[in-house]
């Protein structure tokens, strides 16, 4: 008998509207999950594999604590070809990772891979169901701009980058709301948690 792949959620959304947040609450329903930005963490950290690669594109921008991101950042944000040679590197080891994860997971029923510019990157081809997170523009603003180091130039040149919120939601098999209270929130997760996993029993 044929062994029936998992179900694949992509977990979406822009900046600052709470992804890490319902990816936790995802995982707290059993649902194991694939997290795009910690495998770059990863690679990037220290003795990560692509460490010596990128000091190679990019000098000074890493240490032996791995790379710098702020450093990093600043070099390839606003230059579009530096930060597409940045990605031929990091998109295909990320999605190694991915794949010895889905190896990993292959009996659960259901698995999520939290991918932020999932629509941005056409990796919307390979999910079952798109997930966006979403929350009101000020909302937004505020938790960005509490984080260490952001900046309002900084914050605006990253939205540009990202689809528009309203595009996601209408491109979204479901959106999660994270203006409402946390409790709200997480009964929506575990509501669509159901859902699924009751449509493929």
């Amino acid at each position: 008998m044929e062994r029936r792949k998992p179900y694949i959620v992509g977990l979406t959304g822009s900046i600052g509207m709470g992804k890490s947040t319902v990816g936790q609450m995802f995982v707290e329903e059993g649902v194991p999950l694939f997290d795009a930005d910690a495998a770059v963490h990863e690679l990037q950290g220290p003795d990560g594999a692509l460490v010596e690669a990128i000091e190679a594109l990019f000098p000074g921008s890493t240490s032996s604590a791995g790379v710098d991101r702020q450093k990093l950042g600043a070099m390839v944000l606003g230059d579009a070809a530096a930060l597409q040679r940045l990605e031929k590197l990091i998109h295909p080891a990320v999605a190694e990772m991915r794949l010895a994860f889905l190896e990993k997971h292959r009996d659960q029923p259901l698995i999520l891979f939290d991918i932020p510019l999932l629509f941005e990157k056409s990796g919307a081809k390979g999910v079952d169901h798109v997930v966006v997170v979403s929350a009101g523009e000020n909302d937004q603003r505020d938790r960005v701009l509490a984080r260490p180091g952001m900046t309002e130039e900084r914050f605006e040149q990253i939205k540009a980058l990202q689809m528009p919120d309203a595009e996601k939601r209408q491109k979204a098999d479901s959106v999660i709301d994270t203006s409402l209270p946390q409790a709200e929130t997480r009964q929506q997760v575990q509501k669509l948690v159901q859902k699924l996993k009751a449509s493929l029993a």
